[in-house]
């Protein structure tokens, strides 16, 4: 920044000892009126620093003639040349320069928070790294350090240091000690590591004594090595293999915590970049982790209860740090919530205390409020830190116990005693409030329900259940309990509400997390309820995969449905981002099972109807497809090779063709390969073309329909091929055609209406859909094919027989009857069009059929489509209306257009007679 120091200045503290402040005017009486001010007055509040300005008077002279950025460079750029030797003694010299120019600048606002507590923070890491470096240097001069040659010492041999907790976030206080991890790359020693961990070790110890050892010169900063992994026991400088299994077997939440601000910051930075990136799992869970809050609040408990804090809110003695609404109930609140949703957005892992609250707001985690108010408290804070440290250079955060002291601080911060006592608390008080009711789980405030007999023995039997099995999460549920069955009770059909719950609740494997989530985040238990009552199927699927509701919490959840285009993108960077091909499966699942689940609950809720909810899950579908398809190419081609010839394509069929599915939509598929006359593979395992491509697709099947850890995406069909079941599962482009040509039947051609390529080759995939619409053209002329269709309604017919007054699907006019008519009249008319309305529109634009039949038909289409899309999500066999709960039957009346169950029986009948007419009448033309 430009400008010099006096030009920048805006306040300064009020002169408490009036002897001192004389005497340092007559001092400094050379320096400009401002500059002198600034200097008497601190003076006269600080001893400390009135001993510093004598000692350093004529380099303050200089110092104050230039911008505060230029003089911290100049003293730390002349560190570099220092031998080892010297080095002591210069690292001091420069902490007495840093410490009195930050001082000025942080007491006439030349700087704020920030600028000082960075500048607090290069001083440390220059003094680490440099101090890290020359000592390497002479364990490699000495012939300590195996294998390592004097360029080494550049790099410290590998060995690493970590910047944790304030130092890390580059939010060193005034009098700070610094906290650091000592580490080291064992790889790079091979069998001699245990002598390199020796020299290392040897290395660490001298560090530490350098910097924080008292001298006649003073110290640098008092150093401390105990957050190293279990410090009880382990040596001050670790393998990174031994921290990093210490982590992943007995890492705990403040650990974690403390990792949030962990930095590289001397030595081997590129290494310790690495190790931190090893750690992301273990810091940066997948799932929304609410726990993290319990864990916090415990925490705050215990440091309360060890250092006595828990008692009335008072200015003297009162912990600024510690204490009730202090630095660190900022700190917790603030990364509390980055671990809570940190693991899904790597956007919200900002070391900082202060940008973190800023990336907490960006991403609608914290009201931009609270935020701007926690800052300003966090700010004012620090800086009531800072002068209780400058007093006398001490590592304290207490405010003083005399009436006396206090007013010194009073004036040091530019205050009246009394404007101070009556801010500070104000500001505690505030912190107090606005951090507590996050943290501090509530005693449930809702009242117990009266429940029926036979309720009671439901809700008496969820003690057996897995969820409850641990006493925490029996404590968690206790509180939740009475607000979940007041819920439940205030249903259409709360009987019917309470055994789905009930089945929601027996199918969860654990339930510390989803309770931790629901008593954040109360809005979810009327999610859950909304659920049971309605769609019991759904709730089950949410027992099973809980994670889910991670998305309704930490992401867009209700916002626009994206296009294809960035689903596909969203689930590629996903895909990237996992460490192998497991991986990589396990992240397609939970990515996808998020998004199913959004779709199932937004048609629930009235957001969108089952015609959007279709395109929706076959979107979904479709992404999941083209992403994941060059993983298993990639995958199988590290085996055996890249595809010969020109590839394959993944021709999507049915309903997938179509682009309209249902919640309970399996996949039709078909892999088409063109050789291009390449016999075989070339890699490390070859295969001839005919069995790499029959394995390929055998590995993508089983990619997308194989049970892991995280589930399964689809069930897929491949049947659809040439021959079906007897054909091979990946088909030549050349077999295709020939076959289409030559050997298909009518239904087969009929499929071919709706087939679309979804994942593959682009050349391929241009060759394929110019045949797919050469195939309709020549196969759908004449008088054949309506009697084929004709022949293959009937046994359809008898095959699918209606199954009940509400079955959307099978029956004369109904959905499978209308999307096989629709196909027919794509093939007569040899149009393109994929889906059911689109073909139906194509056969009344080529005169095939009139005005009014086309709306018969489309009327009886959406009717039918709106129920069984409903009736999917609601748990498939919903045929029977006296079957159905109050809930679910709500629901479908309304996914129907409303009315009664009566009035939609006969609406469901009259449409799809109607339209049964219109087919019979063509098929018979």
């Amino acid at each position: 920044m430009n400008g010099s120091f006096a030009s920048r200045l805006t306040r300064q503290p009020l002169p408490f000892d009036r002897e001192a402040e004389a005497d340092c005017a007559a001092t400094f009486a050379d320096m400009a009126p401002e500059l002198r001010g600034l200097l008497s007055a601190t003076a006269a509040c600080s001893p400390y620093l009135r001993a510093l300005m004598l000692a350093e008077a004529d380099w303050l002279r200089k110092a104050l003639s230039q911008p505060p950025e230029t003089v911290c460079a100049q003293v730390l750029a002349g560190l570099e040349a220092v031998s080892v030797e010297a080095l002591p003694d210069a690292l001091r010299a420069a902490k007495r320069r840093f410490a009195l120019i930050t001082a000025l600048a942080d007491l006439g606002g030349v700087w704020a928070l920030m600028q000082v507590t960075g500048a607090l923070t290069d001083l440390a890491d220059r003094a680490v790294d440099l101090a890290l470096r020359r000592l390497v240097a002479e364990e490699i001069r000495r012939g300590k350090l195996p294998g390592a040659v004097a360029e080494d010492a550049e790099t410290a041999g590998g060995m690493t240091c970590l910047a944790m907790g304030k130092m890390g976030a580059r939010e060193l206080n005034y009098s700070s000690d610094i906290d650091l991890i000592c580490l080291f790359d064992q790889d790079r020693f091979g069998a001699d590591w245990h002598e390199a961990r020796t020299s290392f070790i040897r290395v660490t110890r001298r560090m530490a004594a350098m910097l924080s050892d008292i001298t006649p010169q003073g110290y640098v900063f008092r150093t401390d090595l105990r957050l190293r992994p279990d410090a009880g026991v382990t040596p001050v400088c670790l393998s990174m293999a031994a921290a990093e299994a210490y982590y992943e077997a007995q890492g705990r939440t403040w650990e974690r915590a403390a990792y949030i601000k962990a930095r590289p910051c001397g030595g081997d930075l590129a290494a310790g970049a690495r190790f931190l990136h090893s750690l992301t799992p273990f810091v940066w869970r997948k799932h929304l982790d609410f726990v993290a809050i319990q864990d916090a609040h415990d925490m705050r408990l215990r440091i309360r209860e060890h250092r006595g804090l828990n008692g009335a809110l008072v200015v003297e003695g009162h912990d600024m740090k510690l204490g009730q609404g202090g630095i660190r109930e900022i700190e917790f609140f603030t990364q509390t919530r980055q671990l809570i949703a940190g693991g899904r957005d790597p956007s919200l892992r900002d070391r900082s205390t202060l940008g973190a609250l800023q990336a907490l707001v960006a991403k609608d985690w914290l009201p931009q409020v609270v935020a701007g108010e926690l800052s300003e408290l966090y700010i004012a804070h620090r800086e009531v830190e800072h002068r209780l440290q400058m007093v006398g250079d001490a590592q304290t955060h207490k405010m003083p116990v005399t009436a006396e002291a206090v007013a010194r601080i009073a004036a040091f911060c530019g205050q009246s005693d009394q404007a101070f006592r009556r801010d500070l608390l104000d500001r505690l008080s505030r912190t107090d409030q606005l951090t507590e009711g996050f943290f501090a789980p509530s005693e449930a405030a809702t009242p117990a329900p009266e429940l029926s007999e036979h309720a009671r023995a439901i809700v008496k039997g969820w003690q057996a259940y897995p969820a409850l099995r641990s006493d925490r999460a029996q404590a968690m549920f206790q509180r939740l309990r009475p607000a979940l069955l007041a819920r439940l009770m205030a249903a259409g059909n709360p009987d019917e509400a309470l055994l789905a719950l009930d089945g929601f609740l027996a199918g969860l494997p654990a339930g510390v997390q989803i309770f931790a989530l629901f008593e954040a985040n109360p809005s979810l238990i009327d999610l859950i309820v909304d659920i049971a009552a309605t769609s019991p199927a759904l709730a089950l699927y949410l027992s099973r995969n809980a994670a889910v509701l991670d998305a309704v919490i930490g992401g867009a959840f209700f916002s626009a449905w994206p296009n294809k285009a960035a689903l596909r993108a969203d689930l590629a960077r996903k895909l990237a981002e996992a460490a192998d091909y497991e991986r990589q499966l396990d992240a397609a699942r939970r990515w996808m099972k998020e998004w199913h689940f959004r779709i199932g609950v937004h048609h629930l809720r009235g957001l969108i109807d089952g015609f959007e909810a279709g395109k929706q899950y076959a979107d979904l579908a479709e992404a999941v497809i083209s992403a994941l398809w060059p993983v298993v190419l990639a995958d199988f081609a590290s085996r055996h090779g890249p595809a010969p010839g020109r590839g394959a394509i993944c021709l999507g069929m049915g309903s997938l063709g179509a682009g309209r599915l249902n919640a309970g939509s399996d996949l039709d598929m078909i892999v088409i390969y063109d050789a291009a006359g390449v016999e075989g593979s070339t890699g490390p395992r070859p295969l001839a073309t005919r069995p790499y491509y029959a394995r390929l697709t055998q590995a993508f099947v089983t990619a997308l329909s194989a049970q892991t850890a995280q589930g399964r995406l689809y069930e897929v069909d491949v049947r659809l091929r040439p021959s079906g079941r007897k054909g091979p599962v990946a088909t030549s482009l050349e077999s295709f055609t020939s076959y289409q040509l030559t050997e298909a039947w009518t239904w087969e051609h009929l499929a071919l209406t709706r087939a679309r390529v979804l994942a593959g080759e682009p050349e391929l995939a241009d060759a394929v859909e110019t045949f797919r619409r050469h195939v309709i053209a020549v196969k759908g002329q004449g008088q054949a094919v309506r009697g084929d269709v004709a022949q293959m309604r009937a046994r359809l017919s008898e095959a699918k027989p209606q199954a009940g007054a509400w079955d959307a699907k099978f029956g004369a006019g109904r959905l499978m009857d209308i999307e096989l008519f629709a196909q027919t009249l794509a093939l007569l008319v040899a149009s393109p069009a994929r889906g059911v309305q689109a073909q139906i529109a194509a056969g009344a634009n080529a005169g095939k059929l009139s005005h009014s039949d086309q709306t018969v038909l489309l009327d009886a289409y959406r009717l039918c489509w709106q129920m069984q899309s409903a009736s999917k999500l609601l748990g498939d066999r919903v045929a029977d209306p006296a079957a159905l709960g109050l809930g679910a039957q709500r629901f479908l009346l309304g996914a129907a257009g409303g009315g009664d169950a009566q009035e939609l029986t006969a609406l469901l009948n009259t449409r799809t007679a109607l339209a049964a007419a219109v087919i019979v009448a063509h098929l018979e033309a």
